[in-house]
């Protein structure tokens, strides 16, 4: 299909008139919002229907953040104007949008630590009684509530903040935004860090609501939930709307198209030959969360961990870099056994690790992009204490360069970038450190299609340039696309290889599936627990 820079959408769809949207919707008019030296939004024009689920796609930059904030409250718009149910509205803050009827969800949900679920949903609008907090009301609206959308079982009201998963800390702030009279509900990423079971649990509940007359906006990078979920697809590229169109008639290569604005057509990058030699070798590895696990990688290979949730290849990789223990086995790293007790002695032997979750474990968000680039080889930089600021800049400079880091300087805050650049500052970091082998736990997830592209020509060139690399993802295309071999897991085994040439998606399905080991259960992970090697 050819792009089209932008497509001839009736007036119908962008044009909103307001005689003819249900009550509830909100209207999005000639909405621009710049910042120095960007056009975040350009004249933008939509509709959000009460009783349909909009998706807003688009590559990180595209605009869906900042239209977000300003529906919310936290941005106000240069032009253009919103209107809540025929009504023109300005939101100076987000609790004057929460007022009106309007909640986002953002990815990273606000949760108190130290209160129950009751109180984290009531936040800021506790009942009160003849002066005092009125704790009966409060729990069974709360109770009303997690009963009525099939809740109740998955969110015990009595959990405290600190105690819920990723999928209840959603379902809380959901519930929250249900309490008062919701008319407009945006999800960002929701499903970002969510089980297959849970994203499930959490579509039946956002149908549930749109099926209720709430107008939904939903936002994800996952093209293949926005067919299955949304009603409609708005495409955002630049800072403009570049179309509108029902899901049903959309292809994922099509909504790829229209947002990157450029054929995709070789996305994934396997241009290299393995020297042969063997780097790291597992021999019978067994640990709290698996048993008898043996494999190998070679240099310039890139050797693909394909999985079910639970299957023990996050808890794998954090073996091998020394954040968990092994019970018995042997570890071999460029012909030689070593001992890995901790991360440090993961580093010093030629080891990296870029984790699943980047923004809690391989990041520090408040620090600079140089900070977080020079963080591993310090103390190379260092002599009699004093670190060698030349050098570390210059070092960051070169990895920062040549890794493409899109940043306005390398003092800039790395929690202040997007998805895409800040897992190239983690790979910028394990490059100056000069690993023997690299393990890349999910290292495109959150990231915009085209922002995996570059990732995708980042690891075959690392893999080109003798680098070993363990691959971890839960995305089949990636993982067939990337990888030289492919060893599937299933329950803390290694249930097969196949070779990059004969791996499809059906056979690594049924090797993630067997059945044959249900009779040897291996401990459900527990975070920070190790035990002691026998």
């Amino acid at each position: 299909m050819p792009i089209q820079e932008k497509e001839n959408i009736s007036t119908a769809v962008l044009t909103c008139e307001t005689g003819g949207l249900p009550p509830g919707s909100l209207q999005i008019k000639n909405v621009s919002k710049a910042f120095p030296n960007v056009q975040a939004l350009n004249n933008v024009s939509l509709d959000i229907k009460a009783g349909e689920i909009l998706a807003f796609v688009g590559e990180n930059g595209a605009g869906k953040s900042t239209l977000l904030k300003i529906i919310n409250g936290d941005y106000q718009l240069d032009s253009g104007e919103l209107i809540l149910d025929g009504q023109p509205v300005k939101f100076a803050n987000p609790y004057e949008a929460h007022a009106a009827g309007i909640r986002v969800i953002y990815q990273e949900p606000e949760i108190i630590p130290g209160v129950d679920v009751a109180e984290n949903i009531w936040v800021g609008e506790l009942p009160k009684k003849f002066g005092f907090i009125d704790r009966q009301k409060m729990n069974q609206v709360v109770k009303d509530n997690l009963e009525e959308y099939g809740f109740a079982s998955v969110v015990p009201a009595h959990l405290m903040g600190d105690q819920l998963s990723a999928a209840q800390r959603q379902l809380v702030e959901i519930m929250r935004a249900l309490k008062s009279d919701v008319k407009v509900l945006a999800l960002d990423e929701p499903t970002s860090s969510l089980s297959d079971e849970e994203v499930d649990r959490l579509f039946t509940l956002v149908r549930k609501l749109r099926d209720n007359g709430i107008a939904i906006i939903y936002v994800s990078h996952r093209i293949n939930e926005i067919l299955k979920l949304c009603d409609r697809v708005a495409i955002l590229r630049d800072g403009e709307l570049i179309t509108i169109r029902p899901a049903s008639e959309l292809s994922e290569m099509e909504i790829v198209h229209l947002m990157v604005g450029r054929e995709l057509s070789d996305v994934f990058v396997r241009n290299r030959v393995s020297s042969g030699k063997e780097m790291l070798r597992v021999e019978n590895l067994h640990s709290r969360w698996h048993k008898d696990i043996s494999f190998h990688i070679k240099t310039g290979e890139v050797v693909g961990f394909a999985g079910l949730v639970g299957a023990g290849r996050t808890e794998l990789a954090k073996v091998l870099f020394g954040e968990y223990q092994k019970n018995r086995g042997k570890i071999f790293l460029d012909g030689e056994e070593i001992t890995v007790r901790n991360s440090n002695d993961a580093i010093t032997k030629g080891i990296g690790f870029s984790p699943e979750d980047r923004k809690r474990e391989g990041l520090i968000l408040i620090r600079s992009v140089l900070e977080n680039v020079s963080m591993v080889i310090i103390k190379k930089l260092s002599r009699f204490g004093f670190v060698n600021r030349t050098k570390e800049r210059l070092q960051a400079v070169k990895f920062v360069d040549r890794l493409d880091v899109r940043t306005p300087s390398l003092e800039q805050e790395v929690g202040k970038l997007s998805g895409g650049n800040q897992q190239k500052v983690v790979l910028a970091r394990w490059l100056a450190a000069q690993p023997k082998l690299l393990i890349l736990d999910e290292p495109t997830r959150g990231i915009d299609v085209g922002a995996k592209a570059e990732i995708y020509k980042l690891i075959d060139q690392l893999a080109n340039s003798g680098l070993a690399i363990m691959f971890i993802s839960s995305e089949l295309p990636e993982i067939l696309g990337l990888s030289d071999r492919i060893y599937v897991m299933q329950n803390g085994h290694i249930t097969g290889e196949l070779s990059g040439e004969e791996a499809t998606e059906e056979k690594i399905l049924k090797l993630a599936m067997a059945e044959d080991l249900s009779d040897t259960k291996i401990a459900e992970p527990r975070i920070n627990e190790t035990e002691p090697s026998e």
